[in-house]
């Protein structure tokens, strides 16, 4: 397999049947987090002849949100009874998760009496998450919970496919060989993180992990890492979880991503192809090429090949 363009190789992870399934108008609930893929995935549902009816979630949710769908509100992160009831209430039988939520507000002293969780929310927490608080853990819990009242969780990726990277090189900065020694060292470690619901990024450095994602983010991990690796010149390795459910928690990188790469020091960032969300890609694009990062997508098979030559 040979990587030239972003464009040469592309498996989306939904067959056309299921595709074809999101082509009939409905009214969709779009239960929103931070960032632009709440944003990007309205538009382009919007776009398709659906009706959004979005909750956002108060503190998280962008406002820009508001003037695109078709109805908005902002909820409690933990009035989960309230939310069930307002999509209810909208007739939207098909939720869309989007957006990064702040885990980290769940573990804030007294949290309890600043969420102040609704009973339905309690009945989540204790009935679905009582063996641990893994990222999977907690949004399956959301997803039983909301089935109980026959509202069910679709990937919102069915309505935008086409924000999954492509398999190629996205910039004109390639990884030199010690670099793509980085990349697949790092890459079995960020799959190992994964299959433990640990986090999905790593960076590496001369084959030394420098920092691995927890609870606090992608960005925060990368600042870490160059606060560990002052010379810079460090790998970012972000990969889908092995057993990656698409309705929610998708790799995702962005304009931030570039960024936080730069004014730490990263000099490579490798992502799944056609795992991985990417955001705004031709900004990414140039701002990666201005501050001189490589940006390449790949797979586990390229890497086998790449190891075995």
């Amino acid at each position: 397999m040979t990587l030239e363009s972003p464009d040469n190789y592309n498996v989306l992870p939904f067959s056309d049947a299921e595709l074809a399934e999101n082509t009939e108008p409905t009214r969709l609930g779009l239960l929103a987090g931070s960032g632009e893929f709440p944003i990007e995935v309205a538009r382009t549902a919007q776009a398709a002849g659906h009706s959004v009816y979005c909750l956002g979630i108060a503190g998280m949710a962008p406002e820009e949100l508001a003037d695109i769908c078709d109805e908005f509100r902002t909820v409690p992160l933990a009035k989960g009874g309230k939310q069930i009831r307002l999509f209810r209430r909208a007739g939207a039988k098909r939720i869309l998760m989007a957006g990064k939520i702040d885990k980290t507000v769940l573990f804030h002293p007294f949290r309890w009496m600043k969420l102040i969780p609704d009973y339905r929310t309690f009945h989540m927490w204790y009935r679905y998450a009582a063996a641990n608080k893994k990222d999977d853990t907690i949004l399956l819990a959301v997803i039983k919970e909301y089935a109980r009242d026959n509202l069910h969780f679709d990937s919102a990726l069915k309505y935008c496919p086409e924000l999954l990277v492509k398999h190629g090189f996205l910039t004109k900065k390639k990884p030199s060989s010690t670099q793509w020694k980085d990349i697949e060292f790092g890459w079995e470690l960020a799959r190992e993180m994964g299959r433990l619901d640990v986090g999905q990024t790593v960076a590496v450095n001369d084959t030394a992990v420098m920092a691995v994602e927890a609870i606090e983010g992608t960005d925060k991990c990368i600042r870490r890492a160059g606060n560990l690796c002052r010379r810079g010149g460090f790998t970012v390795v972000k990969v889908a979880k092995p057993q990656q459910d698409l309705r929610f928690d998708v790799p995702t990188i962005g304009i931030d991503t570039i960024k936080t790469m730069h004014e730490s020091g990263g000099r490579v960032l490798a992502i799944e192809a056609g795992m991985t969300i990417i955001l705004q890609p031709e900004e990414v694009a140039r701002l990666a090429d201005k501050f001189g990062i490589a940006v390449v997508a790949v797979n586990s098979e390229e890497l086998a090949l790449r190891s075995a030559a």
